[in-house]
């Protein structure tokens, strides 16, 4: 039995979640509220010094974070993470490339939209964020214009970790309509079974989100 740490309302630990559905893996979820300081506290920095979720403890105590090598390690041996050295080596490119080229633009964007107030002056940033994070999902079409998923041997743990932002990146003022092959993965991937949405975001979030998006250009 593991425990899970995570925020529902987060890209990054919804990728847990959705493998762990898959797996029917037996697990404990701890709904840690981060946007309201949870993982800030003694308790939790002592476990975590960097002070962010998802986190999972293993039974033995063991402490694993950083959602990527969490998915990897409960993939491990499972068929969302399957083939040779050089394909389990692409379905990582992906899974790199998620946090390095996507996510924070993407899923920052979407942060700032939903949780941070309307006078923010980090909403500076948005216009910029929402570009560069078009320009992650332009990459991610080119891909999905010839290839279903972007683990390499099917549906798995890089199509997982790419999901969870992509799918609500018009949260953060990002459309998706310009990407029809995105937009038809996404389909693909909660057709999957065992697929679990994310649950929706808080009214205050929503009502933020809404509020953003009136400010985005046509």
């Amino acid at each position: 039995m593991i425990t899970v740490y995570g925020y529902s309302p987060s890209g990054n630990c919804h990728k847990l979640r959705m493998l762990l559905a898959h797996l029917e893996r037996d697990h404990r979820w701890i709904e840690t509220d981060s946007a309201h300081g949870a993982t800030r506290t003694p308790e939790y920095l002592a476990k975590n010094p960097n002070g962010r979720v998802p986190m999972i403890e293993t039974g033995d105590g063991r402490i694993m974070v950083e959602s990527n090598a969490i998915l990897y390690w409960l993939a491990e041996g499972t068929p969302y993470f399957t083939g040779d050295a050089w394909q389990r080596a692409q379905t990582l490119a992906w899974m790199f490339f998620e946090q390095y080229s996507h996510e924070p633009f993407v899923a920052v964007a979407r942060f700032i939209c939903g949780w941070t107030p309307i006078d923010s002056p980090r909403r500076a940033d948005l216009p910029k964020l929402r570009e560069r994070g078009h320009q992650a999902l332009a990459v991610m079409e080119k891909h999905l214009s010839a290839s279903d998923w972007f683990t390499a041997t099917g549906y798995g743990i890089a199509d997982i970790a790419l999901y969870a932002y992509t799918h609500c990146a018009e949260e953060g003022g990002i459309a998706l309509a310009p990407y029809p092959a995105l937009r038809a993965w996404l389909q693909r991937i909660e057709a999957s079974p065992g697929f679990v949405p994310m649950p929706p975001i808080a009214a205050e979030n929503a009502a933020l989100v809404q509020a953003s998006l009136r400010e985005v250009p046509a």
